[in-house]
């Protein structure tokens, strides 16, 4: 398991080149695209809500929540490491969005606006030893109804284990590991909010959860 400084710099070295090898976990079918489009719809914004991705990275996922809350929304965009947020920055100023806010912070001490209109985490939160503290502090941070859905990785329930070594060797590259991959954050998400719904991906390798605030 990676402390938090390995982990900056694993990601520092990856940033120039993370979209790209991301994308090369469709060749073994992973359709992460679509796993992103899912948990973004789930998310159920609207025109003018605020956003915030806890561990946004490069900001793959910027095009879809700009598209939801349009330009009279905010998105707040957060990550642990320089070099991530420098390419969700340059991104951000390719496409002219000006309703933008990227925050370089640690996600367990980053303080969530108060009636957010949507928390939404990609690949990113099981990766957080503190990820009970930061679901707990965004749930009481958002608006009433609003949800808070996190898509991620875990170790699956049934799978012969010679292909669960096998994914945890292939995700190595990102920093997870078959400890890291036995957290379950959706049970914090339960435990914090109204659980609306839980869908596995890809062999029971990567899960939605998506959180109501009562």
């Amino acid at each position: 398991m990676l402390d938090k400084n390995a982990l900056i710099d694993l990601y520092r070295r990856r940033a120039r080149r993370y979209d790209v090898t991301a994308n090369l976990y469709h060749l073994i079918g992973f359709r992460e695209s679509a796993y992103r489009r899912a948990a973004v719809r789930a998310l159920s914004l609207r025109t003018g809500d605020s956003v915030i991705e806890i561990g946004c990275g490069t900001g793959l996922n910027f095009p879809l929540l700009e598209r939801a809350i349009g330009t009279t929304g905010r998105l707040v965009g957060v990550d642990l490491t320089d070099a991530m947020l420098d390419r969700a920055r340059d991104r951000v100023t390719r496409e002219g969005w000006t309703n933008v806010d990227l925050v370089r912070e640690d996600a367990a001490r980053f303080r969530v606006p108060a009636n957010a209109g949507g928390v939404i985490s990609t690949f990113a939160l099981t990766l957080v030893p503190e990820y009970d503290r930061v679901i707990a502090a965004a749930a009481a941070a958002l608006a009433p109804g609003r949800r808070f859905v996190l898509l991620d990785l875990k170790r699956p329930s049934r799978a012969p284990e010679a292909l669960v070594w096998l994914m945890a060797w292939l995700t190595r590259p990102f920093g997870v590991t078959l400890d890291i991959a036995d957290r379950h954050p959706w049970e914090s998400l339960a435990r914090h909010l109204r659980l609306c719904s839980f869908e596995e991906f890809y062999f029971g390798f990567a899960y939605l959860a998506v959180g109501e605030r009562r």
